[in-house]
C-alpha cells in the first residue's frame, strides 16, 4: 500500500506555493481521485466495468490508509508479569482452602464416628460407601490445662472393608462444583468480587462455628452446606481468571494453582490428627479456621479479573455450546473419569491394613498420595504449554486407569507404596488441567459459564463414582471387582478424551 507519512516540515504544493501537511493528498486519495476523473474527463475510454473496479479498488486502499489498527485488549494476553503471577498465587492459596480442606475430610469423620455421632448408626449418618481415613479408637486423657475438653490421642481402628463416609462430607463435596453453574454466570456478568469476598467470610466464619457444633443436624448444615457452597463459590471463578491473563502459558498457570489442593490435602489432615490430642477438637477447628482466613485473605487480596464482564445472551446455561461436539465429548470424558478415579485413593488405606501395615501407617498413605500429586500437577504446568494440555492429560490419566486395575493385586506394604506414589502423580496430572481444554472451546466472554456447566456434570460423576464402589465392594467382599469397575470409567473417559481431541484436531498428531 503507499505510503501516508507526512512530516513538519513545509513542503511545496503542486502549485509552488508553500503549504502545510494538513493541505497534502495522500497517494491513495490521488489513486482514487484519478478513477474518478477518468470517468468525468475521459481521455482514452475504458469500459465502464473497468471504471468501477478502479474506483472500488481506490475507495478501498483511501480508507485502509486511514484506518490504524489497534490490537484487541481480549487478543493480549500478559502470559506473565507480576501481576499474573500474583493471581496465579492467588489461586494456589484458593486451591489449599477450598479442595485442600475438603479433602480432609476424611480426620473429622473419624472424629465424629467416635465422640459427637457416636450414637448414630452408620446407616442413620451416612451416605456413601467410602472414606479416605480409617475410623478410629477414642481414649481419654486427663485434660489440658487449654483445652476446654478431654485430650483425644488416635488410634486407628475398625478397618473393615465396608466402611461409610457421612452425608456432611458427600454434600461437602458435592457443592464445591454444583455452584459452578451460578457462580460461573455471574462472573461472566460481573459479580466475582462481591461473591467472592462473602463466600469468604462464610467459609471462615463456618470453620469456627463446627467447634461449638454437638448435633449431627448441627454439623449437616454447618459442615455439609455452608462449607461446601463457601468452598464453591470461592473456587469457580478462579478458573475462568486464569483465562483471561494466560492463554500460551495458560497450563503452567493451572498446574501451579491445582499445587495448592495437594498441599492441602497433605497439611490439614497431619495438622488436625496431630492438634486434637494436644489443644481438643474445638481449638483445632480454630486454628484451621485462622489458616483459612490467611490464605482466603490471599485470594481476595491478588484474584482479580483482567477483562471487562460481558453480558452473553442466555440465561444460567449455554444449551448452545452442547451444539459443539468436542465440549460435549470432553463433558462426558469427565464424567466418565470422576466415576472411577478417586476409587484407589478411597480404599488405599484399608488395603494397606489388609496387607499387615500398622494403623499409623496406613493413616498417611493418603498423605503419601497428595505428595505424589503435587509433583504431578507441577510438572503437567510445565510440559502442558509446550505439548499441549490433552497431550498430557491423555497418556497419564490412562496410566491412572491401568494401576487402578492393577492396584487390588499388590501383595505387599512395598508394593502398595510405589502404586499409590505412582497414582498420586498421574491423577494429579489429569485434575490439574481438567478445565484447561475448556478454554479452548470458545471466547473468553463466555468461559465462566462453560467452566460452570462442565463442572456440575463433573459433579455428577464424583458423587455417583464413590457409591457404586462402595456397592461392588459391599457385594463382593474384595477389590477386585472395585478396581475393575474404577478402572474401566477412567479408561472410557481417556477414549472420550481422545475423540474429542481428534475432533478438535482434525488429526491424530498435533499440539492440543
Amino acid at each position: 500500500m503507499p505510503s501516508t507519512e507526512i512530516t513538519d516540515e513545509k513542503l511545496k504544493c503542486p502549485s509552488n506555493s508553500e503549504c502545510t501537511s494538513s493541505d497534502i493528498k495522500h497517494d491513495s486519495d490521488v489513486e482514487y481521485n484519478g478513477a474518478v476523473k477518468k470517468l468525468s474527463h475521459g481521455g482514452k475510454k475504458e469500459s465502464t466495468d473497468t471504471v468501477v473496479e478502479e474506483l472500488e479498488r481506490g475507495k478501498k486502499d483511501a480508507l485502509e490508509s486511514e484506518t490504524i489498527a489497534v490490537k484487541s485488549p481480549d487478543d493480549d494476553f500478559p502470559d506473565g508479569g507480576l501481576r499474573a503471577w500474583l493471581v496465579v498465587f492467588g489461586g494456589m492459596c484458593n486451591c489449599y482452602a477450598t479442595f485442600g480442606y475438603v479433602n480432609s475430610w476424611g480426620i473429622f469423620q473419624a472424629y465424629y464416628q467416635d465422640t459427637i455421632l457416636k450414637d448414630y448408626s452408620p446407616s442413620t449418618i451416612s451416605f456413601k460407601h467410602i472414606i479416605r481415613i480409617p475410623y478410629s479408637k477414642i481414649t481419654r486423657h486427663r485434660r489440658c490445662e487449654h483445652s476446654p475438653g478431654p485430650v483425644i490421642s488416635y488410634t486407628p481402628t475398625n478397618l473393615e472393608p465396608t466402611v461409610h463416609r457421612a452425608w456432611i462430607g458427600s454434600i461437602q463435596y458435592a457443592l464445591v462444583f454444583l455452584p459452578g453453574l451460578v457462580v460461573g454466570r455471574l462472573f461472566d456478568i460481573g459479580y466475582f468480587r462481591s461473591v467472592f469476598i462473602t463466600c469468604s467470610i462464610v467459609l471462615v466464619v463456618a470453620t469456627f462455628l463446627i467447634a461449638q457444633c454437638t448435633q449431627f443436624w448441627h454439623l449437616l448444615i454447618v459442615q455439609g452446606f455452608l462449607v461446601g457452597f463457601a468452598c464453591g463459590g470461592i473456587f469457580g471463578p478462579t478458573q475462568a481468571i486464569v483465562a483471561h491473563w494466560f492463554k500460551r502459558r495458560r497450563g503452567r498457570a493451572l498446574g501451579f494453582i491445582a499445587i495448592g489442593s495437594s498441599l492441602g490435602g497433605t497439611t490439614i489432615p497431619i495438622a488436625a490428627k496431630n492438634l486434637i490430642p494436644s489443644v481438643g477438637f474445638p481449638w483445632t477447628m480454630r486454628i484451621i479456621g485462622f489458616i483459612l482466613l490467611v490464605f482466603t485473605g490471599i485470594c481476595n487480596l491478588t484474584l482479580k479479573r483482567r477483562l471487562p464482564p460481558v453480558n452473553v445472551k442466555g440465561g444460567l446455561l449455554n444449551l448452545a455450546a452442547f451444539k459443539d461436539p468436542p465440549f460435549t465429548i470432553y463433558c462426558l470424558s469427565s464424567f466418565l473419569t470422576f466415576l472411577g478415579i478417586y476409587t484407589v485413593l478411597t480404599y488405599v488405606n484399608v488395603s494397606a491394613t489388609q496387607l499387615g501395615s500398622s494403623p499409623d501407617l496406613a493413616f498417611y498413605f493418603v498423605a503419601f498420595a497428595n505428595a505424589a500429586s503435587l509433583f504431578g500437577r507441577w510438572m503437567s504446568g510445565l510440559l502442558a504449554d509446550k505439548t499441549g494440555c490433552m497431550n498430557i492429560m491423555i497418556p497419564f490419566t490412562f496410566f491412572a486407569g491401568i494401576l487402578t486395575y492393577a492396584w487390588p493385586f499388590t501383595h505387599s506394604t512395598a508394593s502398595l507404596i510405589v502404586v499409590t506414589l505412582i497414582y498420586g502423580f498421574c491423577s494429579g496430572t489429569y485434575v490439574s488441567l481438567l478445565t484447561a481444554p475448556i478454554m479452548n472451546f470458545g471466547g473468553e466472554g463466555d468461559v465462566g459459564r462453560r467452566i460452570g456447566m462442565f463442572m456440575t456434570i463433573t459433579a455428577l460423576g464424583a458423587v455417583a463414582g464413590p457409591p457404586i464402589s462402595g456397592a461392588i465392594n459391599a457385594a463382593t467382599g474384595d477389590f477386585e471387582g472395585v478396581g475393575l469397575y474404577a478402572g474401566s470409567t477412567v479408561i472410557l473417559g481417556v477414549a472420550c478424551m481422545v475423540t474429542a481431541r481428534y475432533l478438535v484436531l482434525g488429526r491424530w498428531i498435533g499440539k492440543l
